[in-house]
């Protein structure tokens, strides 16, 4: 087990920067405003060789009254009373003030080991700050810039001395914990049901709208099971949100729905199913999460039957890729109906880790596809081969079909909605995947066709084609090109009539002469005057 460290202090000194800054990541949210941090969150950190449970918390207030600001101090000593260690930090630039000397007074009363932090010492103004912190009695100041990480391995020395008579038991590693976020709008009930269900308040609740900023993750055991409770901001339309502050809050909320493996979506029992009750639970489907709806508030309801069957039937209209998804009515102000949450959540879970044999699928397959066969496009039908399961969380499927690519969406809905019920799958997204090949594979260029072969000249080529080739193939590069842009004289043929010529399209050099007659031209280039032929009888 790691050493628990609570970071302490009065606001807006650098305690949440710290905090991401020994975990690693940007876990807490960070503002330059005062108050940001109203929970206390924990998380797995470390400096050098050290193990750490860091806890962040807010700054502390010296009120005591019913205010939010009274209800933030309860937490901070809460975390101070869980600690093994504390941090104590205070702001060098602005000095020791009264309520850093106030705080002072209450952590000596602890019997603690406290080691006290001067923040934001990378400037020359911060001198006098750091020698200010001597009067608060906590031994030697350890200047530190959490924001540029300036004096880390002081603080790692002055962490080992102080914790060096402090016994860390060893603990197993806990299994796996199911992830379990709970998201609605702000003021729905959330930190509410999460304090009501672990059985102690460990989160900051109250009449406010949009109290939680971070989403804090609290650690619990259900029957023997590890759960991982994460309670989120509430989330607005997306039109209302401009504050910076909301925007990294909306965020974080959405980082923990993608890290989640139950989603509980928490809504008012007046106004659940509105649009942005609709855009949670889409959302939730599209990162393909189980998801179980919750309707708060339900001790102020007068007629409790006949409403929850109007929420059931509003739930499986407006999102059908949902229906069947397990339906709770409680209050987490009373208590009412809490019980019956966690059996939801771990059905929806199994559900969600549910996988299928080949076999089963493919039985199932030829009975949906005889029952209703693909239809016909382009006038030729559809052929479904086989099916089987790629992965679980969320089920996965993939379709091999002919022409899968042409297969029309509502067939895809038709065996979507028919594998939900065959196989028990309500409320659970599923993804179904459809591939085929339309083409031949063995065809010229296809998957199967093999590498193309060279087809050079044919071996029954006439010989003089074949001496004419391997002449050229010895010529210098020089000669060949000569060769090659060389124009042909036409041959003169003698001894052909001009008409059989120009039927033939021979080039055939023929003049004409005086009485009209074709005469002849010899190859010399000399006109023939007559041929010898015998006396006329």
């Amino acid at each position: 087990m790691a050493l628990k460290v609570a970071i302490v202090g009065r606001p807006n000194v650098g305690k949440s920067t710290l905090f991401n800054r020994l975990v690693g990541k940007r876990l807490a949210l960070v503002d330059d405003r005062p108050g940001v941090t109203r929970d206390r969150r924990y998380a797995d950190g470390a400096i050098g060789d050290l193990d750490l449970t860091l806890i962040d918390t807010a700054g502390y207030e010296d009120v005591t009254d019913e205010s939010l600001e009274a209800r933030m101090r309860e937490q901070t000593e809460a975390a101070i009373e869980d600690a093994d260690l504390i941090l104590f930090m205070m702001d060098a630039r602005e000095g020791v003030t009264s309520l850093d000397r106030i705080f002072a007074d209450r952590l000596r009363k602890q019997h603690k080991p406290v080691v006290i932090l001067a923040n934001k010492s990378e400037s020359r103004e911060s001198g006098g700050g750091v020698g200010e912190a001597h009067a608060l009695g906590f031994g030697e100041p350890v200047a530190i810039s959490a924001e540029h990480g300036e004096g880390m391995a002081d603080l790692y020395q002055a962490i080992v001395a102080a914790s060096a008579d402090i016994f860390v038991e060893e603990v197993d590693e806990p299994d796996k914990p199911i992830r379990i976020a709970i998201i609605g709008r702000p003021n729905a009930g959330k930190s509410t049901l999460v304090n009501r269900l672990i059985g102690e308040d460990r989160l900051l609740v109250g009449p406010e709208a949009g109290i939680t900023r971070d989403s804090i993750s609290v650690d619990w055991t259900y029957e023997g099971q590890n759960i991982r409770l994460v309670d989120t901001a509430g989330m607005r339309r997306k039109a209302r949100v401009q504050e910076k502050l909301e925007k990294l809050s909306v965020a974080d909320t959405l980082r923990a729905i993608t890290f989640a493996e139950v989603v509980v979506l928490v809504m008012d029992k007046d106004n659940a199913f509105d649009v942005q009750d609709l855009q949670l639970a889409d959302l939730v489907e599209r990162e393909g999460r189980a998801l179980v709806y919750v309707a708060s508030k339900w001790d102020l309801e007068e007629e409790p039957q006949s409403r929850l069957a109007e929420l059931k039937r509003l739930a499986d209209d407006k999102l059908p890729q949902l229906k069947g998804s397990e339906f709770v009515a409680l209050s987490a102000h009373s208590g009412r109906g809490v019980e019956r949450l966690m059996p939801a959540v771990l059905k929806a879970h199994a559900t969600w880790s549910v996988k299928v044999k080949t076999k089963d699928l493919n039985d199932w397959l030829a009975m949906a596809t005889q029952r209703h066969p693909p239809p016909a496009v382009d006038g030729k039908r559809i052929k479904t081969k086989y099916m089987a399961q790629t992965k679980a969380r969320p089920p996965t499927f993939v379709l091999f079909a002919s022409r899968g690519g042409a297969l029309p969406d509502h067939y895809i809905r038709y065996l979507t909605n028919s594998l939900r019920e065959s196989f028990d799958l309500p409320g659970v997204p599923l993804r179904l995947t459809i591939k085929g090949n339309s083409a031949n594979p063995y065809a010229e260029g296809g998957a199967k066709s093999g590498p193309e072969r060279y087809k050079g000249d044919a071996k029954t080529a006439p010989r003089k084609v074949r001496k004419k080739e391997e002449e050229e193939s010895r010529l210098p590069g020089k000669a060949l090109e000569q060769k090659k842009t060389r124009v042909a004289k036409p041959r003169v043929i003698g001894a052909v009539k001009a008409s059989a010529s120009k039927k033939a399209g021979s080039s055939v050099a023929v003049q004409k002469g005086a009485r009209g007659g074709a005469r002849q031209v010899s190859r010399s280039g000399r006109i023939r005057t007559g041929q010898k032929q015998g006396p006329r009888k």
